[in-house]
């Protein structure tokens, strides 16, 4: 699945806003701590993670593709 954002970078925490996986900002912590999650591969550190343009984000068996809006 493609997501498009705006600038060259979204945060984690953001990114699964985004895309409605939590409803709020005070669950990523929970959130993170009960799923599997890679950013081009490698484990982020926590919700402020930089997901830059052209990154790949593999929630669970769900696989995001961060793509560049144009605006």
């Amino acid at each position: 699945m493609k997501v498009e954002i705006l600038g060259e970078y979204i945060k984690l925490g953001q990114l699964i806003k985004k895309l409605d996986l939590i409803d709020t900002g005070g669950q990523i912590k929970d959130f993170l701590k009960n799923n599997i999650i890679k950013i081009n591969n490698e484990i982020p550190k926590g919700r402020s993670t930089k997901v830059f343009v052209d990154s790949t984000v593999w929630i669970g068996d769900e696989v995001y593709k961060i793509i560049n809006s144009i605006a």
